[in-house]
């Protein structure tokens, strides 16, 4: 069948005006093909579709289902027989008499709200005309009836997936067992002290670092912030899909896990109080109720809920006592009339955390875009993926795949410096300083080179062995400085300015005409400088 573009084009502009007029649009265009592309553009979206069916007559409705069970095409002599005719007359007296103000038949209903066209097909009979649906145009109208056919069986609440809600599709990973890794060193070596925390920096995703922690206190394994170092051991070295369903368990029975005072961009205020086990249980089941593997609508599925479950997370329908804000600015978010903001919120990022855990994939029109469809896939079995492996240079930099041992990699981690988060792999540097830190908590940099060598099959570049056993026995032997230095054009005045009160605040002589001068101290030596009757001239490089 042709779709909704190509149906346009055969049209007049006066008959395009009509269309647009029937779904509430008003065409800037005046050209045929300019006024196709903006009704297109316009008409083939889930929202303005299900608001012109809403709209239409119990008749004109039924024949609009007698061509939707027919897959979109009936003959046109077949059609017209049960639902009427259209009325033949050209542009001028339709213009004149305006007939798609009083139609005499559904299917002149369907005709002037663009809803139905005919045209001439080819059958085992030879060329026949039908009535249809313009193809793009019959998927989304499908789809919206079979979210309706779906309420009324008490089936899956929402409908299937648009093909523009699911264009690009954000496939579910485990990702969280390796953000739970990072997130327990973080901890463990003190990492976790500011909002620009290399730990944070690392995580796939910064705004869950709070969710996380919530995660692995409910399963025992943080308690009052702190690892616990047995638990750490068994959830690191467990197998990804058994700590996969640790982590999900944890959530399912999780009384503090609040998906509500979790969501971003609004704040709770005050004491009132919220049951988020109930509300998760109760989302679940929705959820449960949807097939699994099949792409399923977002903004349907908060729609359906909001019209059939409003009050699902709300005792007696309470929308005043709850304080909530948004943060953006500061607006109060109280009564039903913030129902999208507040409980269809909460929906949208239930299905998120969902596909955090890995239990979801989602989908969105394109790349960057908000997400508008979901797929439930189970818990994956993730076992059967190749570990990655460990990448040692001879600068100290260390590349660990994601895939790789989390226990190995936490271990590795407590000794280094972090970068930035790579895809699928995390890159760690060696220096004096971390091995300093590393040595405050009890760790020996011949612990670190032991791990290298034993999973990298003894590949540890020779000057890092050799780098590493030299920290061992004598500490950092090299540095690299940022000093200010005081020059002087004769030994003598160096002499002079040492024995002056500015003496304090110079440091280690480099050679008999320069010395350092303390952070902070500049001014005092350049007065001094002066008082010794010496014009002194301050240049520091950026």
């Amino acid at each position: 069948m042709p779709d909704l573009y190509h149906t346009l084009l055969k049209y007049d502009i006066g008959h395009l005006r009509i269309i647009a007029e029937s779904w509430g649009l008003e065409l800037e265009s005046n050209d045929v093909n300019s006024a196709s592309e903006e009704l297109v553009a316009s008409v083939l979206d889930p929202e303005p579709v299900r608001e012109t069916i809403d709209i239409l007559s119990a008749d004109s409705r039924a024949a609009l289902n007698s061509l939707i069970g027919s897959n979109g095409k009936v003959e046109w002599v077949k059609f017209t027989r049960q639902f009427g005719d259209i009325r033949e007359m050209g542009e001028a007296k339709r213009d004149r008499e305006r007939p798609h103000l009083k139609p005499i038949s559904s299917t002149e209903t369907l005709f002037y709200h663009g809803l139905l066209a005919k045209a001439f097909f080819d059958t085992d009979k030879g060329a026949q005309e039908f009535a249809y649906i313009p193809e793009d145009l019959f998927e989304l109208i499908k789809l919206e009836t079979q979210e309706e056919s779906f309420e009324e069986k008490g089936e899956p609440l929402g409908r299937p997936a648009t093909p523009v809600e699911k264009s690009f599709e954000i496939p579910a990973s485990d990702r969280v067992l390796d953000d739970a890794t990072t997130l327990l060193a973080a901890l463990r070596v003190g990492n976790m002290e500011s909002d620009s925390s290399p730990a944070l920096r690392v995580l796939s995703k910064q705004e869950q670092a709070p969710a996380l922690q919530i995660l692995l206190t409910t399963a025992g394994i943080l308690k009052k912030g702190e690892p616990q170092a047995e638990k750490v051991k068994s959830f690191l070295e467990a197998s990804r899909t058994d700590a996969l369903e640790l982590i999900i368990k944890a959530w399912q029975s999780s009384h503090t896990f609040d998906e509500l005072r979790l969501i971003p961009n609004i704040i709770c205020e005050g004491e009132w109080k919220n049951q988020p086990l109930i509300t998760r249980e109760f989302l679940l089941n929705l959820v449960d109720a949807i097939p699994s593997g099949k792409w399923w609508s977002i903004p349907a599925f908060i729609r359906t809920i909001k019209e059939k479950f409003p009050d699902y997370q709300r005792p007696a329908g309470d929308y005043d006592s709850w304080f909530i804000k948004r943060e953006s600015d500061g607006q109060y978010l109280r009564g039903f009339a913030y129902w999208d903001q507040v409980d269809g919120a909460l929906v949208k990022y239930f299905i998120q955390t969902l596909h955090w855990l890995g239990m979801v994939d989602l989908a969105s029109p394109e790349d960057g875009k908000d997400t508008t469809a979901f797929r439930v896939n189970g818990l994956k079995d993730q076992s059967s993926k190749v570990e990655g492996k460990i990448v040692v240079s001879s600068n100290g930099k260390i590349t660990v795949s994601r895939f790789f041992s989390r226990a190995v990699r936490y271990q590795i981690s407590r000794f280094c410096e972090w970068e930035n988060e790579y895809p699928d792999e995390y890159k760690y540097q060696v220096t004096a300083q971390s091995l300093t830190h590393a040595k405050e908590q009890g760790l020996k940099a011949e612990q670190l080179l032991a791990l290298l060598v034993k999973y990298t099959n003894g590949t540890v570049p020779p000057a890092l062995v050799k780098a590493l056993k030299q920290w061992e026995a004598h500490g950092t032997e090299a540095r690299v400085e940022s000093l200010l230095v005081l020059r002087v054009s004769k030994p003598e005045i160096m002499e002079e300015i040492r024995k002056s009160r500015a003496g304090k605040f110079l440091g280690e002589m480099l050679s008999p005409t320069a010395i350092v001068v303390k952070s902070g101290a500049i001014q005092k030596v350049m007065d001094a400088l002066m008082e010794l009757g010496v014009m002194g001239d301050v240049q520091i490089n950026e």
